[in-house]
C-alpha cells in the first residue's frame, strides 16, 4: 500500500491535521498505524519506514502517538522529523512523577493493575509471574500487556504490526482521559497543554540526539590542552602529565611531604599544614580563601585541570565528537522529578571555559537567548500574587522588590531566592518579614507547598506534573524502624524546601519547554535549527544572513509561550538575546 492509498483511507477513518494516529515502526520492516477510539488497525509492509511516514507528515500532518522518544529518534536517524506527537512515556511520566515509563508500566497503570509485580519473560519467582503464553495478542489473559510483545518481539511478525499500534491507541486515549482529569479535579487548566508541550519536546530531544551540537575539535583541543596539557601518546606519558600537575600544588608544601590530592581527608591535612584551617574542601569554600596561602590557589587551579581530564579530556572528545563536528549525547525531556530537560554525556555540564570550542558551522551564527530572573517571574505567574507581577514589568525585577523592601538590591534578590528555596538564616531570611507583607500570595504559594510536602502528600506544578514526595510514615519515635523526633523533623524541612523549589522549578521547566518547541516549529523556515537546551538557555543554530531574523523569532517565540502557558498575561517574560560566533562570545 502506496502513502496516497493509505493517507485516503486514514481520512476516510476521520484523520485530519493534529488527529492522533498511533505509529509503531520496526525499522527495514514497516509500521503500523492505529486511531484512538477505532478498531482499525494497519500492518504495513515496507522496507522504508521512515520515507512512508514522512509521506503521510506532508500529506495528513497528525499528532502521532509513540510509546516513546525511542522511535522519533529513529525516524530522525533516516530524515524524518515528526511535527506533532504524543508521547506515552513523557505523558506519563506527567501523571505519574518519577522516570519509568516502560509500556508495560505504563498499560497496568492506566488500566488499575498492579505495577509493582509485572509479567516478565524470564521463569516466575516471588515477585513476578512469567509470561503466559498468549502470544498472538498484545493483552494477555490477565489483562496485562505480554511481555514478550513489549520487549520488541511484535516487530518479527508483520501481522503484529497493527495491533501493537492498536494497544499504543488504547493507551493515548486513556492517557487524555487522565490528563482531562487532572485538569479538572487537581485545577490544572493547563494540564493538556503541558501534555503536548512535553510531547512536542521529546521531538526536540530526539533531533539534539541525532543532530548533535557543533564543535571545533582543533579549538577544542586547545582549549582541553590549557589546563592538562598535550594528548599523551602512551600510558607512561599519562601518567607522567598527571604527576606535573599534581606537582605544581604539592611545590607549595615542606619538601619530602607527599599528599594524594583525590582524598579529601588528606587535602584537609595539607591544607593545616600551611595554617588553612576549613571544616571540608568544598570549592565554594576555598574560593574565599585564595588570597590566604598560594596553596589554596594552586589547590583551585589543580582541581579545575583534574576535572578535565578525568571528564572532559581528550577521551571525552573522542567518545562523542563525530567526523562531522557535531557533539552528540542522549537527551531526554524530563528528569523524572521536577520536569527538567537532560542530557548526557556532559553535555548539561559542560565548563564555562571550554564553550570555546562550541563553535558555529561556516556560514552560520548562533542566537543564544537566556531567560532573564525566570524563577521569581514563574513564581508571580502561578500564585497569581498581583504585586509581584507588578514588578515583573520592569527589566530588573529585583530594583523594585528592593524598593518595595526598603533593602539594598542584593539583599533583595538573596530574600527572592532564599524563599524558594526555603532559607531560614542569614540577611535574605530577615527580610522574608517584608516578603510576607509585599507579596502575600506568592509567599503562602510557596508556604501551601512547603506544608503539604512535609507531610508526604505529592504535589502537581502548575501545568500539572506530579512531584513525588514520598511517604510521610516516619513511625513512632523508640519503636523498632522508627526514627527520633529530630530526624524526623529534619527530614520533613527537607521535603518541605524541596516541594516549595519543585513547584517553582517545576513551572519554570514547563515554561521553558513551550518556549523550546515553539522556536522549533517556527524557525524550520529560514533554516534554524535549536542546538542546545542548557536551564533556561537555548542555542539556535542559523544561517547568518538570517541571525536577525531568528533573534527576532526567538524573542517573538518567548512571548508566544508565555501567553499561552500563562494566558492572563500580567507577567512579563523576557530573555537576553545575542548573536555569536562561538558559545564563549554570551554574555555570562
Amino acid at each position: 500500500m502506496d502513502a496516497a492509498d493509505l493517507a485516503v483511507q486514514l481520512r476516510a477513518a476521520g484523520v485530519g491535521r493534529g488527529d492522533v494516529v498511533a505509529l509503531t515502526v520496526a525499522p527495514d520492516l514497516g509500521i503500523g498505524l492505529a486511531i484512538p477510539g477505532r478498531a482499525e488497525a494497519w500492518s504495513i509492509e515496507t522496507d522504508d519506514p521512515a520515507a512512508l511516514v514522512q509521506a503521510l507528515e506532508d500529506q495528513l500532518s497528525p499528532r502521532w502517538g509513540l510509546w516513546s522518544s525511542a522511535t522519533a529518534v529513529a525516524l530522525a536517524r533516516d530524515g524524518t522529523r515528526l511535527a506533532r506527537s504524543w508521547d506515552v512515556a513523557a505523558v506519563h511520566r506527567l501523571l505519574f512523577g518519577g522516570w519509568r515509563a516502560e509500556p508495560a508500566r505504563v498499560w497496568a497503570r492506566l488500566h488499575g493493575l498492579s505495577a509493582t509485580d509485572l509479567p516478565t519473560t524470564g521463569p516466575a519467582d516471588l515477585f513476578s509471574a512469567p509470561d503466559d503464553g498468549d502470544g498472538d495478542r498484545p493483552v494477555r489473559s490477565d489483562g496485562h500487556l505480554s511481555p514478550t510483545w513489549a520487549a520488541g518481539e511484535w516487530a518479527d511478525d508483520l501481522d503484529r504490526f497493527g495491533p501493537w499500534a492498536h494497544a499504543l491507541a488504547d493507551v493515548v486515549g486513556l492517557q487524555q482521559v487522565a490528563v482531562e482529569q487532572v485538569a479538572a479535579d487537581a485545577d490544572r487548566p493547563t494540564a493538556m497543554r503541558t501534555a503536548i508541550a512535553e510531547s512536542t519536546a521529546e521531538l526536540l530531544c530526539a533531533e539534539l540526539a541525532v543532530d548533535g551540537l557543533p564543535m571545533d575539535r582543533a579549538a577544542m583541543e586547545a582549549l582541553v590542552s590549557a589546563y592538562v596539557g598535550p594528548r599523551p601518546r602512551s600510558p607512561q606519558e599519562a601518567a607522567e602529565l598527571r604527576d606535573a600537575r599534581d606537582a605544581e600544588v604539592l611545590r607549595h608544601v615542606p619538601e619530602g611531604v607527599v599528599f594524594d590530592l583525590r582524598s579529601p581527608s588528606q587535602v584537609k591535612s595539607m591544607l593545616r599544614m600551611v595554617g588553612v584551617e576549613v571544616p571540608d574542601t568544598r570549592a565554594w569554600r576555598l574560593e574565599g580563601l585564595r588570597d590566604v596561602h598560594p596553596l589554596v590557589d594552586a589547590l583551585l587551579t589543580w582541581r579545575k585541570a583534574e576535572r578535565v581530564q578525568t571528564t572532559f579530556g581528550y577521551g571525552w572528545l573522542d567518545e562523542n565528537l563525530g567526523a562531522d563536528g557535531r557533539f552528540r549525547g542522549e537527551w531526554s525531556g524530563s528528569d523524572g522529578a521536577a520536569g527538567r530537560m537532560t542530557a548526557s554525556a556532559g553535555l548539561h555540564n559542560m565548563p564555562a571555559d571550554l564553550r570555546g570550542g562550541v563553535v558555529a558551522e561556516p556560514g552560520h551564527v548562533f542566537v543564544r537567548a537566556d531567560l532573564g530572573q525566570i524563577e521569581p517571574r514563574v513564581l508571580a505567574a502561578v500564585s497569581g500574587d498581583g504585586a509581584l507581577a507588578a514588578a515583573t514589568q520592569a527589566d530588573d525585577l529585583y530594583a523594585p522588590v528592593a524598593t518595595e523592601l526598603g533593602v539594598d538590591r542584593a539583599t533583595a534578590k538573596v530574600a527572592v531566592l532564599g524563599a524558594m528555596y526555603g532559607q531560614t538564616t542569614g540577611e535574605g531570611a530577615r527580610a522574608l518579614v517584608g516578603l510576607r507583607r509585599s507579596y502575600p500570595v506568592a509567599m503562602r504559594y510557596l508556604d501551601a507547598a512547603d506544608e503539604t510536602a512535609q507531610v508526604g502528600t505529592d504535589l502537581r506544578t502548575y501545568g500539572g506534573r506530579l512531584v513525588r514526595m514520598g511517604s510521610a510514615a516516619l513511625g513512632e519515635p523508640g519503636q523498632p524502624g522508627s526514627m527520633g523526633d529530630r530526624e524526623a523533623r529534619s527530614r520533613a524541612a527537607a521535603r518541605g524546601r524541596y516541594g516549595r523549589n519543585a513547584m517553582v522549578q517545576g513551572a519554570a521547566a514547563e515554561l521553558f519547554k513551550v518556549w523550546a518547541v515553539t522556536v522549533r516549529a517556527r524557525g524550520r523556515a529560514i533554516g534554524a535549527t535549536v542546538v542546545l537546551c542548557l536551564h533556561d538557555e537555548l542555542l539556535v543554530h542559523v544561517p547568518a544572513e538570517h541571525g536577525e531574523a531568528a533573534a527576532a523569532l526567538v524573542d517573538d517565540a518567548l512571548q508566544e509561550a508565555a501567553a499561552r502557558w500563562a494566558p492572563d498575561r500580567s507577567v512579563r517574560f523576557l530573555a537576553d538575546t545575542s548573536i555569536i560566533p562561538t558559545w564563549a562570545d554570551a554574555k555570562p
